[in-house]
């Protein structure tokens, strides 16, 4: 994102610009608090392509006079995910299906679509930790874009109250209840989760039982009060609605292995930092599952098939 200007400065003194270094060094804090914001890389990383491209309109007695070019490059960009937040509750209500937020394949493997040779840019990659579960995605998804935005960048990121205040436009005491509303809701909508090994011997069974259409083993590995969700955007039939029931999932899930046994196989894949399953034809990705497991049995499953939302996922 360094511009011709930019460059030409560069060489003209023989190597990088310091300054420009250092704003271009914010690039990964912005994709990372815009993905938690915003539940997409693609929509993340044009949020971060906009905050530098009104970085780099203002003159350069403007962007002098800024403190601290990271805090106002977090600040633009907060807003900007702010408003894009508001939009996409309009556009969600024409959206076909169930909506999931974009799956993300493990950074050290992915990198923008493609398979990373020495784990690639670490400035593009999204750090992995319990804010980027899909089970704490789904629950943020649920809040109000005031109350994302206030709860992500106080809760996850330590941002001062003071400094929210001024990206949501309310006061702090405002924020802090926003924040507050959000912790309600994560501690009502999620169980603690169990170890990550534990995690992945569940999924490695559904995926054997899954494969041979094991019934019977399948409603063994599933809470009985399972949900299922499918998101194909309109673009890849699914169920139109999440399939609830342990009994019910399995049965559903065992037609579909049926269904694509021919053509499609099952992998073993690390979805948003946690074991999950790829469904892949001939080397491309048909569709991504992520997993919540509490207790030892799978309470949610979520499958992206929306080609829009998998293309990270889609081999070189």
């Amino acid at each position: 994102m360094t511009t011709q200007s930019e460059l030409g400065h560069e060489l003209e003194n023989g190597g990088p610009d310091p300054a420009v270094s250092a704003i271009m060094g914010e690039r990964r804090s912005l994709i990372n608090i815009g993905y938690r914001l915003l539940g997409s890389l693609a929509d993340a990383e044009d949020v971060v392509q906009e905050a530098y491209a009104r970085w780099y309109a203002m003159s350069a007695q403007e962007q002098q006079e800024i403190a601290s070019p990271g805090a106002w490059l977090t600040t633009v960009a907060s807003r900007i995910c702010l408003n894009l937040l508001a939009s996409a509750r309009v556009r969600r209500e024409t959206y076909v299906g169930e909506w999931i937020p974009e799956p993300l394949p493990e950074p050290t493997e992915w990198i923008g679509g493609h398979r990373a040779a020495g784990g690639g840019d670490p400035a593009d990659r999204v750090t992995f930790d319990e804010s980027v579960t899909m089970a704490f995605l789904v629950v943020l998804d649920a809040m109000t874009p005031a109350e994302r935005v206030a709860f992500v960048l106080h809760d996850v990121y330590r941002y001062p109250f003071g400094e929210v205040a001024e990206i949501v436009g309310r006061s702090p005491a405002a924020c802090r209840q926003l924040a507050s509303s959000a912790r309600r809701r994560i501690r009502t909508a999620r169980a603690p989760a169990g170890p990550s090994a534990e995690q992945a011997a569940i999924v490695r069974d559904f995926k054997a039982a899954w494969a041979t259409q094991d019934i019977d083993a399948l409603i063994g590995l599933l809470d009985p009060e399972a949900t299922a969700t499918a998101d194909g955007g309109g673009f890849v039939p699914t169920h139109p609605e999440p399939i609830v029931g342990g009994v019910e999932i399995a049965h559903a899930y065992a037609e579909l292995a049926y269904a694509v046994a021919d053509r499609a196989m099952f992998v073993e894949y690390t979805v948003n930092g946690l074991p999950g399953l790829v469904a892949q034809q001939d080397g491309r990705t048909l569709s991504v599952f992520a997993f919540e497991v509490v207790d030892g049995r799978i309470r949610h499953i979520w499958a992206v098939a929306n080609p829009e939302k998998i293309r990270p996922w889609q081999a070189a």
